[in-house]
């Protein structure tokens, strides 16, 4: 994790765009289906699939809800891989940033970006007082130890 400038989206560098949308609160439900539907397309499968979802979703509402009400989504399907980025432009994540670190179970808020860490392979955030961009992947099959 680190503060700066987000990306720009990874659309147009040789891997399969699975989905590009921008999205508001009133499509998050409708995306949050077609990003299921093209991650298991795309070999996500079980548990691993429902976790990616619940992850992109988390990462959704966050945009909606603190990075300005709106934002951009790519999924994308690389080897093994289907890799998500959520990019908003919200005023950025207060500093210092660490890594996402659990909430006090009694607290109501603040899962978002821990859940999204926890149930994903990577996770990389990128803010600033530009919008925040978060990226994660989930492999479509276990590697064998």
């Amino acid at each position: 994790m680190r503060e700066d400038r987000p990306s720009p989206t990874v659309e147009g560098i040789g891997d399969d765009v699975l989905l590009h949308e921008a999205f508001d609160h009133s499509t998050i439900t409708a995306l949050r289906h077609a990003v299921a539907s093209c991650a298991a397309g795309a070999g996500l499968a079980a548990d691993r699939l429902d976790d990616f979802v619940v992850a992109v979703n988390e990462l959704l509402t966050n945009a909606v809800r603190h990075g300005g009400g709106r934002g951009r989504l790519t999924l994308l399907h690389v080897a093994d891989r289907v890799v998500c980025e959520v990019s908003d432009d919200g005023p950025g994540l207060p500093a210092p940033l660490g890594e996402p670190r659990r909430p006090s179970s009694d607290q109501p808020g603040g899962w978002g970006l821990w859940l999204a860490e926890e149930l994903t392979d990577t996770f990389d955030l990128v803010t600033g007082a530009g919008g925040t961009t978060v990226r994660v992947s989930r492999r479509t099959t276990l590697r064998e130890p």
